[in-house]
This record gives structure tokens, C-alpha cells and sequence, in this order.
């Protein structure tokens, strides 16, 4: 497979949407460019699409995302060079009024992209903290070593850090997202989980008693204080005069958000992370099965709406309230590679060479657990495909939710992430009963896309 020329991408790209001047802000998730635009109608998207590189286009919320793969972080940097801003910048009026415009549709909409845009970028964090996990339990379990150890010790701190500190990376995050300050938005976190703020017993605020919590790990009550904070900060920024703003701005911020946060909007998150949480895991001890079956046989459909990020706070809750994931990653880890199979099926079946190579790249990627290419390359542009990879991932999330399979850590479900199926206490029945799940949807996928694109094709040449 040639090497992809970045340079020439993001020209070609750059070129389709009526040039430089006509892009207000770029950004990136794990596998799309995202591009918010002046004049969006300026770009013809069925002629894009033929851009070699690009495998699909999606408009959500006024941004237009380019489907790249998992090499897009290096067809973002070339993009940048063109003196395009990164999506965040607080100090563009004119992004911030096109931002505010395109997001003006339904309120799922709007909460999706909040939550996608929040979340998405927090998951390195996750996937580094929680495959150290498994790292030390390697160690444990093979070199001997134990807690005491100076590796393990270094090692847990990276683990520990990655839920202890979350408030602080989702306040960074939310307030990027909200076109606010980050920073603030992360200070705001790090006030959260400080240590005589998390848990305190008896703390009042001008007489004002302050509720019992801890706040490490917890996601809500720092959403929910950062969508406050950035209203204050957004407020005095267009109020004070310019000369006040350096100082007055980020202090009343501050003294203003923090109180709010600790006596209003702190509790209420918790409880609605509470609540939500223990509704998500009743719902799951109801009927394991169906629940894990449903998530892998409808992931390739979020995946296409760019619904799979809306699962975040949901998965994070459960990281942080049972220790793993055994609903959300356990359900996708069958989906995902299902869409390896039915894509390596596809393959095999077609002669033509480009739709060969699209076919096996995009199920090699799958199997490693990015399913973006697969799914808008393969799988819904041919119905066949979709039907195996929904088939595969589904009785692969019935058997894993029927044996209460779980994993242990964030991370893209699919074989890469091999470790994050390692419980942690040492023992291997959840590691091959996943790797066990996983295999068979990747067999069942394969069988049924092959077997209906055989018919399909012997229609076709009828």
C-alpha cells in the first residue's frame, strides 16, 4: 500500500472547502477531521468524497468531518500549517458566533456534540492509565514483584492518576469545548479533588454547609460546573472593560464558580452520576445478555451516526463505580472485530483490486478495534457486510453478557487491547473467555457476509 501523502490531503481537502479563509477552526478525533466552516455550502460533499484518503464525509452540528482513519493526527498537523485554528481558541469572536449558529439544532444534537467533544479527547488518558494496569499485573503475576516494588509503585501512580484526577482533564476538556477558558475549566477540577475539598466532613462556605463529597473520578459535577463557569466567564469577558479583564476576569471566574459548584451543582452531579450508574447496572443484572447482545449488534450503527461517544460518561461511570466495563467495551469488543470479519469476507469475495485493498485494510484496522474505515468503506455502502458484522457482534455480546465477561480498563475494544481483559487479581478465565467471544465473532461475521455476498453476487451476474 503507497504511503499516504499528508501534504497533498489536506491541500486537496483545504481546496474542497473553498480554501483557507473559508475554515474557521480544525480539530481531530481518533479517526475524522473536523473542520468547522465560514460557508459550509461552498462544499460539493459527493465530489470530496472522491478525494483519495478521504473514505467518507459526515456533517454533524455544522462541523464537516472527514473520515481518514487512525492516521489522521498526521493529515491534522499538515492542515494546521496553513495557519488554521485549532477548534478551542477563546479568542476568535467570529468562530465563536459560527460555533454558537451550528450547534442551534435539536437538543440531541447539541448534547452529543457536547458530550462527544468533551469526552473524545480524554481517552488517551484512560487507555495509558488503564493498560499500566495491566502492565503491573504482569509483573505481579510473572516477575514476582510486589506492591512495594519501585516500578510498581511508579506504575500505580500512573494508573491511580488517570481516575483520581479525571475532574481536571474532563474541566480542561468541557471548557475547550465550551469555547471558555481550559485552563480555568481544569483549576476548576483540580479545586474538586484537592485535599482539603475532596470528602470534607462539616465545610460551610459564609455559613453555607457544603455536602460530603468525593469527587475523584466523579464526571457531572465538573460538567455541570464548568457549563456554569463558562456563562461567568463569557459574561465578564463581554462586560468588564478591556484593561480589568487580565486580572478580574479569571479571579471573579473563580469566586464566583467554585461556591456555586461546591453548594448547587457539585451534589446534583453526583447524584445524577449516582443515579445513572445504578439505573445502567440495574438495567444490566436485569438481563445481562440481552444488554451486551444490544450494544454489539447496534455499535456499528452508533459508530455510523457518530453516536458511539455519547457511551462515554456512561462508561467512565462504570469504571469508577464496579472497577471495569462490563456493559459498554465488553459489548463493542465483539462489534468490532465482527467488522474486521465481515470486511476481510468482503475482500475475498470481490476481484477488483481498489475494492480488495479497501477491504483488507479496513478489516485489519477493525481487528485492532478502529472500525470507522470498515464501517463507512464497506459496511453500509454494501448491505451484506452490515448484516454479518450486526450478526457477529451480537451473539458475541449475548455468550460475553451470559458469562458476565467484562473489561478491566479504557481502551479500543478489538485484540490490540489484549490486556485490558487481564483481571486483575491474577487469575485468566475473563482474558480467554473475551479472546474466546471475540474469535467467534470474527468467524461468525466472516461465514455470513461470504455466504450473502455469494448470493449477492451470483444475482448480480444473473
Amino acid at each position: 500500500m503507497a504511503k499516504k501523502d499528508y501534504k497533498k490531503l489536506s491541500d486537496d481537502i483545504i481546496a474542497a472547502v473553498g480554501g483557507v479563509d473559508n475554515i474557521l477552526s480544525a480539530s481531530h478525533c481518533m479517526t475524522r477531521l473536523r473542520l468547522n466552516l465560514k460557508d459550509a455550502s461552498v462544499l460539493n460533499i459527493e465530489e470530496a468524497k472522491k478525494i483519495p484518503g478521504v473514505i467518507n464525509i459526515i456533517v454533524q452540528n455544522g462541523e464537516q468531518q472527514f473520515v481518514i482513519g487512525q492516521d489522521v493526527p498526521s493529515l491534522y498537523e499538515e492542515v494546521i500549517k496553513n495557519d488554521i485554528k485549532a477548534a478551542g481558541s477563546v479568542d476568535d469572536a467570529e468562530a465563536l458566533k459560527a460555533d454558537t449558529q451550528a450547534q442551534r439544532g435539536s437538543v440531541v444534537e447539541t448534547v452529543l456534540s457536547y458530550v462527544s467533544g468533551t469526552f473524545s479527547p480524554i481517552i488517551p488518558v484512560f487507555i495509558a492509565g488503564g493498560l499500566t494496569g495491566a502492565i503491573i499485573s504482569l509483573l505481579q503475576t510473572f516477575a514476582g514483584l510486589d506492591a512495594t516494588n519501585g516500578t510498581v509503585v511508579v506504575l500505580t501512580a500512573i494508573q491511580q492518576a488517570m481516575l483520581y484526577f479525571l475532574p481536571i482533564y474532563i474541566g480542561f476538556s468541557s471548557a475547550t469545548r465550551l469555547k471558555s477558558n481550559p485552563y480555568l475549566g481544569a483549576f476548576l477540577g483540580a479545586v474538586l479533588v484537592f485535599s482539603t475539598i475532596n470528602g470534607a466532613e462539616g465545610l460551610t462556605f459564609l455559613g453555607i454547609p457544603i455536602a460530603t463529597i468525593s469527587y475523584n473520578g466523579q464526571i457531572f459535577p465538573v460538567v455541570l460546573g464548568t457549563l456554569f463557569m463558562s456563562v461567568v466567564y463569557k459574561f465578564l469577558q463581554r462586560t468588564l472593560p478591556i484593561n480589568l479583564r487580565t486580572i478580574f476576569v479569571p479571579l471573579l471566574t473563580m469566586l464566583i464558580t467554585v461556591p456555586v459548584t461546591l453548594i448547587v451543582l457539585g451534589p446534583i452531579g453526583y447524584w445524577v452520576g449516582t443515579g445513572l450508574a445504578n439505573a445502567v447496572l440495574a438495567i444490566y443484572r436485569f438481563a445481562p445478555a440481552v444488554a451486551v447482545a444490544i450494544i454489539g449488534a447496534t455499535t456499528v450503527w452508533m459508530v455510523f451516526f457518530g453516536m458511539n461517544n455519547a457511551t462515554y460518561p456512561v462508561l467512565f461511570l462504570l469504571i469508577a463505580e464496579v472497577g471495569s466495563d462490563p456493559l459498554i467495551c465488553t459489548g463493542m469488543a465483539p462489534a468490532n472485530v465482527a467488522v474486521g470479519g465481515a470486511c476481510l469476507a468482503y475482500a475475498l469475495l470481490n476481484k477488483d483490486p481498489e475494492r480488495k485493498q479497501i477491504g483488507t485494510g479496513a478489516g485489519i484496522t477493525a481487528l485492532c478495534g478502529i472500525t470507522e474505515p470498515g464501517v463507512y468503506g464497506v459496511l453500509f455502502p454494501n448491505r451484506y457486510p452490515l448484516i454479518g458484522a450486526m450478526i457477529g457482534g451480537g451473539v458475541g455480546g449475548f455468550i460475553a453478557g451470559l458469562f458476565h465477561l467484562t473489561q478491566y480498563v479504557v481502551a479500543g475494544p478489538g485484540f490490540l487491547s489484549f490486556a485490558a481483559y487481564m483481571n486483575p487479581d491474577g487469575t485468566w478465565g475473563n482474558f480467554w473467555g473475551m479472546m474466546g467471544v471475540m474469535v467467534l465473532a470474527v468467524v461468525l461475521a466472516f461465514i455470513t457476509t461470504y455466504t450473502l455476498g455469494k448470493r449477492q453476487l451470483a444475482k448480480e451476474a444473473a
